[in-house]
């Protein structure tokens, strides 16, 4: 038997202690039966032991926890730079052919336009964005899972979502949500009591997954990392984007607590968590287990949604009346709305029709301002800089799309996910309800607080 660590009883304050007093003595009784009838081998044990005296003490555990989950960001991130790419060329290629197909055949261009400019440059955008991070992201996740360390993680964190009135498994279904928000609501069947796994789905959207990443990356590169030296903008950069990460645990912690009390009241579940022996991860089974079991799980699930995603968008960017889109029409209606919250009517739009898959917001958000009719990429983040700076964007607009990029509504596959996982149209609107709330006020708030202190000191 591996180390054990007795985590929390069912109240707070006295029965606490009571509890893990309680269970602490029943483990050390069981200890000394077992060495009195069982004669084990004690070095793996021992070192077991001593190698958890470091990662669960509190002086240490938590700096190894965050430096573990930033290497596993870091590699994920620089990592699938390139098979990005080299998808982004393959699919292009692949629309260049369906492109003289098309021609060959007669196909009219409304037709081309919608399944080649519409579908297949959507998904071919989601494939390539989502795949190369999830590709990378999950067997390294699970490679931790397989060493046994993601029971030291839930060990670290238990006492934090103690305070917000969930369950310490939660860190664990939280961690996995940065690869895919939809595989973070999937893995909270690790939590046994109904009460405290809605709390856990429910505040899954909170943490940024690979479909966000490379939004908050592109401009936290350009309004923060670009507005230093060079030696300075790129840390700028990089601990921007941690700490707009530290934002979405504190709310998720935050929005927990507010479920505990309100929604979702109840006492949190007691449990014992007994830390698995340390052992070498079968490497092979693990990558062949997190492909195929969540890789390409997820990956379907987001092409089912961003195939008529695309559609819709190029039939909005198309369709002219009184010679203005119907993109630049919505995007016109929503302006008022979207300038308290310190964006524009496009920014809105783009996030509103970026619902099915969070890597399509960016590309609408520039095909709207460049008046195209299809979703399209600039070449470099200097080109994008000066597209969005001609359309009025500030560093104030930048960190506004950061937020909301990070607390608006799950993206459709998520949405998807949480419905097949609770069986409940109810909890599936209620978790796209409570995130964009959150992300309203908080962007009303902070920019109109902004506007009532610059119209004090000015």
């Amino acid at each position: 038997m591996g180390p054990v660590k007795a985590v929390r009883g069912l109240d707070s304050g006295f029965n606490d202690d009571v509890n893990d007093r309680m269970v602490s003595s029943i483990y050390r009784q069981a200890e000394v039966i077992a060495s009195s009838c069982v004669k084990m081998a004690g070095s793996s044990i021992d070192l077991d032991r001593k190698i958890d005296d470091i990662l669960t003490s509190k002086i240490y555990g938590y700096p190894i926890m965050l430096l573990l989950l930033s290497l596993i960001f870091w590699i994920t991130l620089v990592g699938a730079k390139y098979p990005a790419e080299a998808l982004y060329t393959l699919f292009f290629w692949g629309e260049e052919r369906l492109t003289e197909l098309c021609l060959f055949l007669g196909i009219e261009d409304w037709l081309y336009g919608l399944l080649i400019l519409g579908v297949y440059r959507g998904l071919a955008w989601v494939v390539a964005v989502m795949l190369p991070p999830m590709a990378i992201f999950f067997p390294l996740f699970t490679l931790l899972e397989d060493l046994g360390y993601l029971p030291r993680v839930a060990f670290n964190l238990d006492s934090i979502f103690k305070r917000a009135g969930a369950h310490g498994k939660q860190s664990l279904t939280m961690s996995m949500g940065f690869g895919c928000n939809a595989a973070g609501v999937i893995a909270c069947r690790i939590i046994d009591s109904p009460r405290e796994r809605l709390i856990a789905i429910l505040t899954n959207n909170f943490v940024p997954c690979n479909g966000r990443f490379p939004t908050l990356i592109a401009l936290s590169s350009i309004f923060i990392g670009g507005a230093l030296a060079a030696s300075f903008g790129s840390m700028a950069a990089v601990l921007s984007v941690v700490g707009m990460v530290l934002i979405g645990i504190s709310v998720t912690l935050g929005v927990s607590w507010l479920l505990s009390k309100t929604l979702l009241k109840g006492v949190p579940s007691s449990f014992t968590l007994e830390l698995p022996p340390y052992r070498k991860p079968q490497i092979a089974k693990v990558i062949v287990r997190s492909i195929f079991d969540r890789t390409i799980f997820v990956l379907m699930r987001a092409v089912k949604v961003a195939a008529p995603a695309g559609a819709v968008v190029w039939l909005l960017a198309n369709v002219h009346t009184g010679g203005v889109s119907l993109l630049t029409h919505s995007a016109n209606f929503l302006e008022p709305f979207a300038r308290l919250m310190g964006l524009d009517g496009m920014i809105l739009m783009a996030f509103i029709l970026g619902m099915p898959a969070n890597e399509i917001v960016l590309p609408i958000m520039i095909m709207g301002y460049m008046a195209e009719g299809a979703m399209l990429e600039l070449d470099s983040l200097m080109a994008l800089k000066g597209l969005l700076l001609d359309n009025g964007w500030t560093l104030m607009t930048a960190l506004s799309v950061m937020l909301f990029s990070l607390l608006h509504y799950p993206c459709g596959t998520t949405l998807l996910t949480i419905k097949k996982e609770t069986q409940s149209w109810k909890w599936t609107i209620l978790a796209a309800v409570i995130p964009l709330l959150a992300g309203i006020v908080v962007l009303i708030v902070l920019n109109q607080g902004i506007l009532v202190v610059q119209s004090i000191l000015f």
